[in-house]
């Protein structure tokens, strides 16, 4: 069993093998005596260790905990050994290859050394291969010919962009491997530089403090735009942790409610219940829902985490591919489950009945829908269905999905045609759910009585089963309707005109439509409209009735409009 030692390495914490904390205490005091330059020393080290956590964070992010010998070894093949080179500024021996070989791709930095404002020309130019100076020229000629384009673009770069800090990311800058002998060559360069710009202060002196407050400056703007522009992605973070929270918790409370009592309290479980013809129960189907959903808005949450917290690690790849492949095959089910349904519908069935009725011609025919007070739906909601269960505990589908209209007889006698309607996935099925509907109507005493709903077994499911009722009247035949039967009528009204405005008007077919014997003249046949005017004094009295609804208004005879029938007031000069 080894012993693990935890070390602090350019400002990371790790865990490694005490043989490999040994070996790298060696390394670095190996190195320590080989720099001849003492100024220098400390600066190499420095960037040597921040090199090294680098590679040792690679090691980490492929699910290593703990940093064993062989692969600081590996490390060590990358860097280079001290004695592979000489130390007087000549060339270093070519290190091992290895799993972490340099690769020779640049990285993108801001190069605030060789740099006028913010380093991105500089930056850019390393990065493609090219002078900074055309690049310049690229970013002056974009403020001419786009307006400002180019100030935005530079701005824009310059928050995105991060700058080259340590000695190893100047070397990415560049291309070149970071190894200890490009370390120690750059610091070296450095340290020159600095000695060059101390001996030519005399002639340098005045040029050398405008570009160090220029860079200040831009320095300043560069870090104020920074933090605002961290400020705004954070709360973009924010927004989206809120937006997401939300919806993936209604979706688990979903899931819940799918698998207890609880699902029959809400409005939409009797579309299941009726509408479902597969196999699955409501709780796998609320599984998939919540995979499929839940998982992008899980992934867009950890997004905005991530934009929120600067150390927020994502969960690793395993846990990645197997979430994936949980929500691909949820999509694939709910495809197919949607599929199925829809070829629930692909075909039409129908079953005709015709029934002769002894109308008396000598009496009255009333026509009306018998109500049913075990069952209540919004009579304008045709299409509702429900699930009911009568007195023996048997479960049912039951609709108001019903259509009325009259036609004119071509025999001497009444009669009465049902057309029941449904749905299936073949025209074999669908014909089985017409014929499954139960519907009834009744005729006693010259009263035509007919159920306004329709009713079949739940293990039909709800295939959009509806009844046409067809009244055929021969000529002679003199009737009334009660006010309910409005509410299904689809008579076409070049034959026969509905009127809405009493259930007492009397109706008698003609050879050729049926006409309203008490309706007053008044009347528009078509319209339903009544129109009166009364003149009291100045004031002309208009009442409209339009079906079963007043408007009255008045006006003066110079025909302004003074008041409605709400109060109104409103002035209209019509001469």
């Amino acid at each position: 069993m080894n012993k693990t030692v935890n070390i602090n390495l350019g400002g990371l914490f790790f865990h490694i093998d005490e043989d490999a904390y040994q070996k790298l205490s060696r390394y670095f005091d190996a190195i320590k005596r080989s720099l001849s330059d003492a100024n220098a020393q400390d600066e190499i080290i420095k960037d040597i260790e921040v090199r090294i956590a680098e590679l040792i964070s690679e090691k980490h992010s492929s699910g290593k905990q703990v940093i064993s010998l062989k692969e600081l070894d590996e490390i060590i093949a990358v860097m280079g050994q001290p004695e592979d080179y000489r130390l007087d500024g000549e060339a270093a021996a070519e290190p091992i290859d290895s799993t972490f070989q340099n690769r020779k791709t640049r990285k993108l930095y801001r190069d605030i050394d060789e740099g006028m404002i913010g380093g991105v020309a500089a930056g850019l130019g390393h990065y493609f291969g090219v002078e900074k100076v055309w690049i310049r020229v690229l970013l002056v000629a974009l403020v001419f010919l786009g307006v400002g384009s180019g100030i935005i673009a530079y701005i824009a770069l310059w928050i995105i962009i991060p700058q080259a800090i340590t000695t190893s990311e100047k070397l990415e800058m560049r291309g070149e491997p970071v190894t200890i002998s490009n370390i120690e060559k750059k610091v070296r360069e450095e340290f020159e530089q600095v000695s060059e710009r101390f001996k030519n202060t005399d002639f340098s002196a005045a040029g050398q403090r405008v570009q160090t407050g220029a860079q200040r400056v831009s320095n300043s703007l560069g870090d104020a735009f920074g933090t605002l522009v961290k400020i705004f992605v954070k709360c973009i973070g924010i927004l989206i942790i809120l937006s997401c929270i939300p919806v993936i918790v209604a979706l688990i409370l979903g899931v819940f409610a799918t698998s207890t009592a609880l699902v029959s309290e809400f409005p939409w479980s009797v579309l299941y219940e009726g509408g479902n013809f597969t196999d699955y129960p409501l709780w796998l189907i609320g599984v998939l829902i919540l995979i499929a959903f839940g998982v992008p808005f899980f992934y867009l949450m950890l997004l905005g985490f991530k934009l929120l917290l600067n150390n927020f690690k994502s969960p690793g790849k395993i846990f990645n591919f197997t979430i994936l492949g949980f929500w691909i095959i949820s999509i694939i089910l709910l495809i197919a489950f949607t599929i199925a349904q829809i070829k629930e519908f692909a075909y039409e069935g129908r079953t005709t009945n015709k029934q002769d009725i002894a109308v008396d011609l000598n009496k009255t025919l009333l026509i009306q829908f018998a109500e049913n007070d075990d069952v209540e739906i919004d009579p304008r909601d045709h299409n509702d269905f429900q699930i009911y269960t009568d007195s023996t505990d048997k479960e049912y589908i039951y609709s108001e999905d019903i259509s009325f209209e009259i036609r004119k007889s071509t025999k001497p006698t009444a009669y009465v045609q049902i057309v029941r309607r449904a749905n299936g996935n073949s025209s074999k099925a669908a014909r089985h759910n017409a014929e499954e509907i139960t519907y009834n109507y009744t005729f006693a005493d010259n009263t035509l009585t007919f159920n306004k709903y329709l009713i079949t077994d739940v293990k039909n499911k709800f295939r959009d089963q509806e009844v046409e009722i067809i009244l055929y009247l021969p000529e002679g035949v003199t009737f009334k309707t009660a006010e309910n039967v409005t509410d299904f009528d689809i008579t076409d009204n070049d034959f026969f005109n509905l009127h809405y405005s009493s259930d007492e008007y009397l109706y008698k077919v003609y050879s050729d439509q049926v006409k309203c014997l008490t309706c007053p003249e008044s009347e528009n046949e078509f319209n339903d409209v009544i129109q009166t005017q009364t003149k009291i004094g100045d004031t002309i009295v208009t009442k409209v009735q339009v079906g079963r609804q007043n408007i009255e208004t008045k006006t003066t005879e110079d025909g302004t409009l003074i008041i409605s029938e709400n109060g109104t007031v409103t002035k209209i000069k019509t001469k």
